[in-house]
């Protein structure tokens, strides 16, 4: 046992040693794919805030909001403490036939922030398991008569076989759950003509109010449709909020914009934990949850009987996380970063008409689309290796990584694009960044596309994905 690493043998990696063992125990495609786009070729040695500081000392200034996660930035003290205080303490950590007065308040916490009756709590660990939660709910308030679920044709859920099967995207065709039907993300017509097509058999529709792996959004006409469309045919509407909520888009939820719209389920994670738990909900409404479980024979078919419910760290991490993001009004400070935001990269996108197309966002999470790619990029997709040349989104991935690359290597910017959907790059903010940094941000970005993508790409050819593709 004596080839065991510790803890402290894990601090003195250095990053060539942390490469070698994630190629022999966890995935050595992972290393080359994430290496070849610019990404993992240094190490962290502690997080602040909104900044990142390298082994070697740089501070990085972190845009990536850890896709969704970090809301709160990192290592927010008033979380360490909580943290600190439930170990110091001893509190027991979990035991399912045990109340936790921690979860029990978490579930009153939820009730009071959101509207209507959206007050029947339950936590599992992760988004995608908070999503097949909704979805099981949804199929056992029908009691199993219908078989048929609406999704998005561009929604991301998850990447479990349920979760993975209601994302909307190209992959794997793995076995999923039975009666998936697609319909035209905020396309109200299209949502009618499925249900339509399947009359009395449809016991639920997933959307994403706001899309954040393809930065766009339904609109409050689609909604509130939506929701109608959904009583009139008595079907379980869930709003996916699992990387918008908790203030990123300038409210609380997306949905929360509109006053009156209230799903019957709603999925967040992610930020939940304040970036030190993985922790989610799916919040039912009231009719919803007792006509499924609220019964002695059916009271545990739901997450309360996994071994790990009543959690106590997380839960501690989620009350606290929670009532920041209330006291600290994360909303507004969303909104105060939206206003340097907008404006800044839509000037960018008229003065560079050439390599900025569409400019979109709400709040604290904005994508630019990085178009008109050199014809580099033709000679580059034909001596790709062939796995990646088969990607049809290879082209737009590699010239946004090259201005990312550029970002971080010339302004010690950190900024990445969306692995799912059409790859916008991404200005998404801790809620505790300063509108300084995003304006300094900004300006960077003007600076890098100044020098134009065929110069950009050619050096992040070189630099990256020549040393280590080809």
């Amino acid at each position: 046992m004596s080839n065991l690493v510790s803890l402290d043998d894990c601090d003195r990696l250095t990053v060539r040693e942390v490469h070698d063992l994630y190629r022999r125990y966890v995935n050595s495609s992972q290393v080359s794919l994430m290496t070849s786009f610019g990404f993992g070729r240094e190490l962290v040695d502690h997080a602040e805030g909104a900044y990142l500081v390298l082994h070697d000392g740089r501070r990085i200034l972190d845009l990536t909001g850890g896709v969704g996660v970090l809301n709160h930035g990192h290592n927010h003290p008033r979380i360490l403490a909580a943290r600190q205080r439930f170990a110091e303490q001893r509190r027991m950590e979990v035991h399912k036939t045990y109340f936790s007065p921690y979860l029990a308040a978490l579930g009153h916490n939820l009730a009071q922030l959101l509207p209507g009756d959206l007050s029947m709590s339950f936590l599992p660990n992760s988004g995608a398991e908070a999503v097949e939660g909704a979805v099981k709910l949804a199929y056992k308030y029908h009691g199993g008569r219908r078989q048929k679920i609406l999704r998005a044709d561009c929604g991301f859920h998850g990447k479990l076989l349920g979760s993975g099967g209601l994302t909307g995207q190209p992959q794997f065709a793995f076995p999923t759950i039975p009666g998936i039907v697609p319909f035209t993300y905020g396309d109200l017509e299209s949502v009618e003509a499925a249900v339509s097509a399947h009359p009395d058999d449809v016991y639920a529709l997933i959307v994403e109010p706001f899309s954040a792996s393809t930065i766009q959004w339904c609109d409050e006409e689609f909604l509130r449709g939506v929701r109608e469309l959904c009583n009139r045919h008595d079907i379980v509407l869930i709003f996916d909020e699992i990387y918008t909520g908790w203030g990123k888009t300038g409210s609380l939820f997306y949905f929360m914009r509109y006053p009156g719209l209230v799903p019957d389920v709603l999925t967040t994670s992610k930020s939940f934990g304040g970036g030190k738990s993985s922790i989610s909900a799916f919040v039912a409404r009231q009719p919803i949850f007792r006509k499924a479980y609220d019964n002695l024979t059916d009271a545990l078919l739901q997450s309360t009987s996994t071994t790990y419910y009543g959690m106590g760290e997380e839960c501690v991490t989620a009350l606290e996380a929670i009532n920041i993001v209330v006291e600290d009004d994360y909303p507004g400070r969303a909104r105060e970063l939206e206003r340097v935001l907008e404006p800044a990269l839509h000037r960018l996108a008229k003065e560079f008409p050439d390599a900025v197309g569409r400019v979109a966002g709400a709040g604290a999470l904005w994508g630019v689309h990085i178009d008109g790619g050199p014809k580099i990029l033709d000679l580059v997709a034909r001596i790709a290796p062939a796995g990646m040349a088969r990607d049809p989104r290879f082209k737009a991935k590699l010239v946004t990584c090259a201005v990312i690359n550029a970002l971080y290597q010339d302004h010690q910017i950190f900024t990445y694009y969306t692995l799912n959907g059409l790859n916008p790059l991404i200005l998404g903010p801790s809620l505790v960044t300063e509108p300084a940094d995003v304006q300094r941000a900004t300006d960077a970005l003007g600076e890098v596309l100044s020098h134009g993508l065929t110069r950009l790409v050619t050096r992040f050819v070189a630099q990256k994905v020549g040393s280590s593709l080809w």
